[in-house]
Protein backbone atom coordinates (compact mmCIF):
# COMPACT_ATOMS: atom_id res chain seq x y z
CA UNK A 1 0.00 0.00 0.00
CA UNK A 2 2.71 2.55 0.51
CA UNK A 3 5.75 1.10 -1.01
CA UNK A 4 6.18 3.85 -3.31
CA UNK A 5 5.94 6.19 -0.57
CA UNK A 6 8.07 4.17 1.62
CA UNK A 7 10.85 3.84 -1.64
CA UNK A 8 10.68 7.40 -1.24
CA UNK A 9 11.69 7.69 2.56
CA UNK A 10 14.08 5.70 2.23
CA UNK A 11 15.86 7.24 -0.46
CA UNK A 12 15.71 10.29 1.87
CA UNK A 13 18.01 8.07 4.70
CA UNK A 14 21.65 8.66 2.80
CA UNK A 15 20.41 12.64 3.19
CA UNK A 16 23.46 14.51 5.48
CA UNK A 17 20.92 16.87 6.88
CA UNK A 18 20.49 15.37 10.46
CA UNK A 19 17.38 17.29 10.84
CA UNK A 20 15.61 15.43 7.62
CA UNK A 21 17.00 12.25 8.48
CA UNK A 22 15.02 12.59 11.87
CA UNK A 23 11.91 13.19 10.40
CA UNK A 24 12.54 10.77 7.81
CA UNK A 25 12.86 8.10 10.17
CA UNK A 26 9.84 8.82 12.38
CA UNK A 27 8.28 8.50 9.55
CA UNK A 28 9.38 5.57 8.50
CA UNK A 29 8.75 4.46 11.98
CA UNK A 30 5.24 4.99 11.79
CA UNK A 31 4.75 2.61 9.09
CA UNK A 32 6.14 -0.22 11.40
CA UNK A 33 7.34 -4.14 10.50
CA UNK A 34 6.09 -3.65 7.12
CA UNK A 35 8.88 -1.25 5.79
CA UNK A 36 11.23 -3.65 7.38
CA UNK A 37 12.02 -6.07 4.10
CA UNK A 38 12.43 -2.63 1.42
CA UNK A 39 14.91 -1.57 4.76
CA UNK A 40 17.00 -4.65 4.04
CA UNK A 41 16.37 -4.72 0.46
CA UNK A 42 18.05 -1.14 0.55
CA UNK A 43 20.38 -2.14 2.48
CA UNK A 44 21.44 -5.08 0.52
CA UNK A 45 21.78 -3.85 -2.38
CA UNK A 46 22.92 -0.26 -2.38
CA UNK A 47 26.31 0.57 -2.19
CA UNK A 48 26.99 3.30 0.50
CA UNK A 49 28.98 4.10 3.46
CA UNK A 50 29.34 3.24 7.00
CA UNK A 51 26.58 6.30 8.42
CA UNK A 52 24.18 5.21 6.03
CA UNK A 53 24.74 1.54 6.70
CA UNK A 54 24.66 2.46 10.71
CA UNK A 55 21.41 4.08 10.23
CA UNK A 56 19.38 1.56 8.35
CA UNK A 57 20.63 -1.14 10.94
CA UNK A 58 19.41 1.12 13.16
CA UNK A 59 16.15 1.66 12.22
CA UNK A 60 15.46 -1.67 11.35
CA UNK A 61 16.02 -2.60 15.18
CA UNK A 62 13.98 0.32 16.46
CA UNK A 63 11.14 -0.79 14.26
CA UNK A 64 11.61 -4.39 15.46
CA UNK A 65 11.83 -3.79 19.20
CA UNK A 66 8.69 -1.47 18.90
CA UNK A 67 6.69 -4.28 17.10
CA UNK A 68 8.01 -6.71 20.09
CA UNK A 69 6.98 -4.18 22.33
CA UNK A 70 3.47 -3.52 20.64
CA UNK A 71 2.62 -7.28 20.22
CA UNK A 72 3.84 -8.11 23.96
CA UNK A 73 1.47 -4.95 25.23
CA UNK A 74 -1.78 -6.82 23.13
CA UNK A 75 -0.87 -9.71 24.17
CA UNK A 76 -0.90 -8.96 27.88
CA UNK A 77 -4.17 -6.92 27.57
CA UNK A 78 -6.12 -10.20 25.06
CA UNK A 79 -8.49 -12.31 27.40
CA UNK A 80 -6.38 -15.58 25.71
CA UNK A 81 -2.81 -14.83 25.97
CA UNK A 82 -1.29 -18.03 25.15
CA UNK A 83 1.96 -19.28 26.75
CA UNK A 84 3.85 -20.30 23.57
CA UNK A 85 2.08 -16.93 21.73
CA UNK A 86 3.92 -14.77 24.55
CA UNK A 87 7.14 -17.30 23.78
CA UNK A 88 7.39 -16.90 20.56
CA UNK A 89 7.34 -13.05 20.96
CA UNK A 90 10.38 -12.79 23.17
CA UNK A 91 11.68 -15.27 20.78
CA UNK A 92 11.26 -12.07 18.00
CA UNK A 93 13.50 -10.33 19.76
CA UNK A 94 16.47 -12.96 18.71
CA UNK A 95 14.85 -14.05 15.85
CA UNK A 96 13.28 -11.03 13.96
CA UNK A 97 12.48 -13.33 10.92
CA UNK A 98 12.09 -16.68 11.75
CA UNK A 99 9.17 -18.83 10.64
CA UNK A 100 6.69 -18.62 13.60
CA UNK A 101 4.50 -20.82 11.70
CA UNK A 102 6.71 -23.85 11.58
CA UNK A 103 7.61 -23.58 14.92
CA UNK A 104 4.10 -23.76 15.41
CA UNK A 105 3.68 -27.03 13.52
CA UNK A 106 6.67 -28.87 15.30
CA UNK A 107 5.58 -27.82 18.49
CA UNK A 108 1.99 -29.43 16.88
CA UNK A 109 3.26 -32.89 16.42
CA UNK A 110 4.93 -33.30 19.41
CA UNK A 111 1.49 -32.69 20.98
CA UNK A 112 0.08 -35.21 18.81
CA UNK A 113 2.70 -37.57 19.43
CA UNK A 114 2.36 -37.48 23.18
CA UNK A 115 -1.54 -37.30 22.94
CA UNK A 116 -1.49 -40.68 21.04
CA UNK A 117 -0.05 -42.28 24.21
CA UNK A 118 -2.46 -40.40 26.38
CA UNK A 119 -6.10 -42.17 27.66
CA UNK A 120 -8.64 -41.32 30.46
CA UNK A 121 -8.09 -44.33 32.29
CA UNK A 122 -4.54 -43.43 33.43
CA UNK A 123 -4.21 -41.32 36.69
CA UNK A 124 -2.26 -38.27 37.24
CA UNK A 125 1.23 -40.00 38.12
CA UNK A 126 0.80 -42.09 35.12
CA UNK A 127 -0.20 -39.49 32.88
CA UNK A 128 2.78 -37.43 33.97
CA UNK A 129 5.37 -40.71 33.36
CA UNK A 130 3.69 -41.28 29.67
CA UNK A 131 4.35 -37.61 29.20
CA UNK A 132 7.63 -36.95 30.32
CA UNK A 133 8.60 -40.34 28.84
CA UNK A 134 7.38 -38.86 25.06
CA UNK A 135 8.76 -35.54 25.72
CA UNK A 136 12.34 -36.43 27.34
CA UNK A 137 12.75 -39.47 25.76
CA UNK A 138 11.22 -39.73 22.69
CA UNK A 139 11.34 -36.09 21.32
CA UNK A 140 14.85 -35.87 23.34
CA UNK A 141 14.39 -32.00 25.32
CA UNK A 142 16.83 -31.92 28.20
CA UNK A 143 18.26 -29.02 30.52
CA UNK A 144 21.00 -27.85 29.37
CA UNK A 145 23.62 -27.33 31.90
CA UNK A 146 25.26 -24.42 30.71
CA UNK A 147 22.24 -21.37 30.28
CA UNK A 148 24.03 -18.93 32.62
CA UNK A 149 25.92 -16.89 30.28
CA UNK A 150 24.29 -17.21 26.87
CA UNK A 151 20.76 -16.17 26.18
CA UNK A 152 20.84 -18.38 23.44
CA UNK A 153 18.96 -21.27 25.83
CA UNK A 154 16.00 -18.53 26.50
CA UNK A 155 14.61 -18.47 22.73
CA UNK A 156 12.14 -20.90 21.67
CA UNK A 157 13.79 -21.03 18.62
CA UNK A 158 17.23 -22.70 20.04
CA UNK A 159 14.86 -25.06 22.72
CA UNK A 160 12.68 -26.58 19.47
CA UNK A 161 16.00 -26.60 17.46
CA UNK A 162 18.33 -28.05 19.96
CA UNK A 163 15.77 -29.53 22.29
CA UNK A 164 17.80 -27.74 24.91
CA UNK A 165 16.31 -24.76 27.53
CA UNK A 166 16.96 -23.41 30.85
CA UNK A 167 14.85 -24.31 33.25
CA UNK A 168 12.10 -21.52 32.92
CA UNK A 169 12.33 -21.97 28.71
CA UNK A 170 12.33 -26.25 28.76
CA UNK A 171 9.54 -25.60 31.60
CA UNK A 172 7.81 -23.44 29.65
CA UNK A 173 7.17 -25.53 26.64
CA UNK A 174 6.74 -28.63 29.52
CA UNK A 175 3.76 -26.20 30.95
CA UNK A 176 2.46 -25.18 27.12
CA UNK A 177 1.94 -28.84 25.83
CA UNK A 178 0.66 -30.39 28.93
CA UNK A 179 -2.29 -27.71 29.57
CA UNK A 180 -2.89 -28.07 25.44
CA UNK A 181 -3.82 -31.70 26.94
CA UNK A 182 -5.88 -31.04 29.32
CA UNK A 183 -3.51 -31.53 31.77
CA UNK A 184 -3.73 -29.22 35.22
CA UNK A 185 0.29 -28.60 35.03
CA UNK A 186 1.29 -25.19 36.11
CA UNK A 187 4.34 -23.06 37.39
CA UNK A 188 5.07 -22.13 41.08
CA UNK A 189 6.54 -19.30 42.13
CA UNK A 190 9.09 -20.63 44.03
CA UNK A 191 12.49 -18.50 43.30
CA UNK A 192 15.62 -19.91 42.14
CA UNK A 193 13.98 -22.84 40.58
CA UNK A 194 11.18 -23.58 37.93
CA UNK A 195 8.51 -25.87 39.47
CA UNK A 196 5.48 -27.23 38.00
CA UNK A 197 2.50 -28.55 40.15
CA UNK A 198 -0.28 -30.79 38.74
CA UNK A 199 -3.41 -29.63 40.53
CA UNK A 200 -6.74 -31.71 40.85
CA UNK A 201 -9.04 -32.31 37.73
CA UNK A 202 -11.58 -30.42 37.83
CA UNK A 203 -10.66 -27.43 40.29
CA UNK A 204 -9.02 -25.35 37.75
CA UNK A 205 -10.45 -21.68 35.94
CA UNK A 206 -9.23 -22.53 32.52
CA UNK A 207 -10.34 -19.52 31.16
CA UNK A 208 -8.15 -17.41 33.61
CA UNK A 209 -5.28 -20.17 32.83
CA UNK A 210 -4.35 -20.80 36.86
CA UNK A 211 -6.05 -22.86 39.38
CA UNK A 212 -8.31 -21.63 42.07
CA UNK A 213 -7.56 -20.69 45.43
CA UNK A 214 -8.58 -24.05 46.78
CA UNK A 215 -7.66 -26.52 44.28
CA UNK A 216 -5.65 -29.10 45.39
CA UNK A 217 -1.77 -29.54 44.17
CA UNK A 218 -1.28 -33.72 44.00
CA UNK A 219 2.32 -33.31 43.47
CA UNK A 220 5.53 -31.20 42.32
CA UNK A 221 7.50 -31.77 38.69
CA UNK A 222 10.75 -30.30 38.07
CA UNK A 223 11.12 -30.50 33.65
CA UNK A 224 15.10 -29.43 34.06
CA UNK A 225 15.60 -32.77 35.42
CA UNK A 226 13.65 -34.94 33.21
CA UNK A 227 10.44 -34.61 34.90
CA UNK A 228 11.45 -35.67 38.64
CA UNK A 229 8.07 -35.61 40.67
CA UNK A 230 8.43 -34.23 43.86
CA UNK A 231 6.26 -33.94 47.03
CA UNK A 232 5.61 -30.99 48.97
CA UNK A 233 8.37 -31.81 51.65
CA UNK A 234 10.58 -32.05 48.92
CA UNK A 235 9.73 -28.58 47.50
CA UNK A 236 9.96 -27.08 51.58
CA UNK A 237 13.45 -29.25 51.96
CA UNK A 238 14.29 -26.92 48.71
CA UNK A 239 12.68 -23.52 50.14
CA UNK A 240 14.53 -24.22 53.42
CA UNK A 241 18.42 -25.05 51.94
CA UNK A 242 18.15 -21.58 49.81
CA UNK A 243 17.80 -20.18 53.30
CA UNK A 244 14.62 -18.59 51.92
CA UNK A 245 11.49 -17.97 54.37
CA UNK A 246 8.28 -20.68 54.27
CA UNK A 247 6.41 -18.17 52.27
CA UNK A 248 2.57 -19.68 51.00
CA UNK A 249 3.20 -17.92 48.05
CA UNK A 250 6.03 -19.78 46.97
CA UNK A 251 3.42 -22.93 46.19
CA UNK A 252 0.85 -20.49 44.70
CA UNK A 253 0.55 -20.79 40.79
CA UNK A 254 1.80 -18.20 38.33
CA UNK A 255 0.32 -16.86 35.53
CA UNK A 256 1.11 -16.52 32.05
CA UNK A 257 2.03 -13.41 31.91
CA UNK A 258 4.71 -13.42 35.54
CA UNK A 259 6.06 -16.89 33.42
CA UNK A 260 6.93 -14.54 30.38
CA UNK A 261 8.29 -12.42 32.64
CA UNK A 262 10.52 -14.78 34.45
CA UNK A 263 11.96 -15.28 31.00
CA UNK A 264 12.78 -11.68 30.26
CA UNK A 265 14.33 -11.37 33.92
CA UNK A 266 16.45 -14.59 32.63
CA UNK A 267 17.67 -12.34 29.24
CA UNK A 268 18.32 -9.27 31.46
CA UNK A 269 20.76 -11.32 33.85
CA UNK A 270 22.68 -13.08 30.87
CA UNK A 271 23.24 -9.22 28.91
CA UNK A 272 23.90 -7.73 32.24
CA UNK A 273 26.63 -10.26 32.63
CA UNK A 274 27.75 -9.70 28.75
CA UNK A 275 28.07 -6.00 29.38
CA UNK A 276 24.98 -5.63 26.30
CA UNK A 277 23.11 -1.98 28.50
CA UNK A 278 21.02 -1.05 25.50
CA UNK A 279 19.58 -4.69 25.47
CA UNK A 280 19.16 -4.49 29.40
CA UNK A 281 17.31 -1.52 29.17
CA UNK A 282 15.48 -2.63 25.83
CA UNK A 283 13.99 -5.88 27.90
CA UNK A 284 13.42 -4.37 31.74
CA UNK A 285 10.98 -1.80 29.25
CA UNK A 286 9.44 -4.92 27.85
CA UNK A 287 8.87 -6.44 31.98
CA UNK A 288 7.84 -3.23 33.08
CA UNK A 289 5.03 -3.33 30.55
CA UNK A 290 3.71 -6.66 31.65
CA UNK A 291 4.17 -6.34 35.46
CA UNK A 292 2.38 -2.82 35.24
CA UNK A 293 -0.70 -2.90 36.92
CA UNK A 294 -4.09 -2.15 35.39
CA UNK A 295 -6.47 0.54 36.35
Amino acid sequence: MYTSEVQALISLIEDPDETIYSQVKNQLRSYGEMVIPQLEQFWEYQDFGPLIRQRVEELIAVIQYEGIYQRIKEWKNSENSSLLEGALIINRYQYPSFDEDELKRIVSRIRQDIWLELNDHLTAFESVKVFNYMFFQIHGFGGHQDFTDSPRHNFMTDVISTRKGNPVALGLLYTHLAQSLDLPIYAIHLPSQFILCYYDHGQVHRDLGVPIEDAEPLFYINPFTGGTVLHEEEVNEFITQQNLPMNAQFLQPCSNTEIISRMINNLIHVYIGLSKDDKVRELKTLQSLLLEKED
